[in-house]
């Protein structure tokens, strides 16, 4: 979903960073092969990424929702020289269309490659981090938090996807709506955990950026 009109959008889009062509190759075939090709990150949120990961310059990411691989290509712009993006998705069919494209990229050495279940395969990976991008399965965004939150360095990001999640934050909840249940609890602990300052920007389906103290 995008909160803005179409005619504002595509002017932030051109007006922003060019898609890099590999990305533009991966954008397409995700489109044509992979099931809800909505889910990728695409241009305009994908050069954000890549902006943040750029001004930390992290030595460490961890990236929870592969997905294609799409946002982990964008956040690898930032690595440096020796860092490495740890990204963990959950759907073993996609494994080999991700490592296509990290194969294809400058980053293929850098990148590491999880399939599982994020909160079993979390506690396996022993590195802190400088840069969490978070962008799996929203009934566990709280669980995720507490999991890594003591694993950032001083200084460093959580990025949150979806965390607008339609809309439905902002409205009155379904009792049976547990993904917007747990969203607003998280975007919650956002704003009042003390370790972290935040800052929800309506970009896309909600982009939340939290800097930990």
């Amino acid at each position: 979903m995008n909160f803005l009109s179409e005619k504002i959008d595509t002017y932030a889009i051109s007006h922003s960073e060019d898609e890099p062509t590999l990305l533009k190759e991966l954008s397409k075939e995700t489109w044509q092969k992979v099931l809800n090709p909505a889910m990728l990150s695409a241009h305009y949120q994908g050069r954000l990424l890549s902006l943040l990961s750029k001004l930390v310059r992290p030595k460490s990411i961890l990236e929870l929702g592969t997905y294609t691989g799409y946002s982990a290509l964008c956040l690898a712009e930032g690595l440096t020289n020796d860092g490495v993006l740890h990204t963990i998705d959950h759907n073993e069919e996609l494994f080999d269309i991700q490592r296509k494209y990290f194969n294809k990229s400058v980053f293929a050495k850098q990148i590491k490659q999880y399939i599982g279940k994020a909160l079993d395969i979390i506690p396996t990976i022993k590195s802190n981090y400088d840069l969490v991008f978070i962008d799996a399965d929203k009934k566990n965004y709280v669980n995720y938090f507490h999991m890594i939150i003591d694993n950032m360095n001083k200084g460093g990001i959580i990025v949150s996807d979806n965390v607008l999640w339609y809309g439905k934050v902002a409205e009155p909840v379904d009792p049976k709506d547990e993904d917007t249940k747990a969203l607003v609890a998280y975007n919650t602990l956002l704003k009042n955990d003390s370790r972290i300052e935040t800052v929800l920007l309506p970009i896309r389906d909600g982009l939340t950026i939290s800097r930990v103290k």
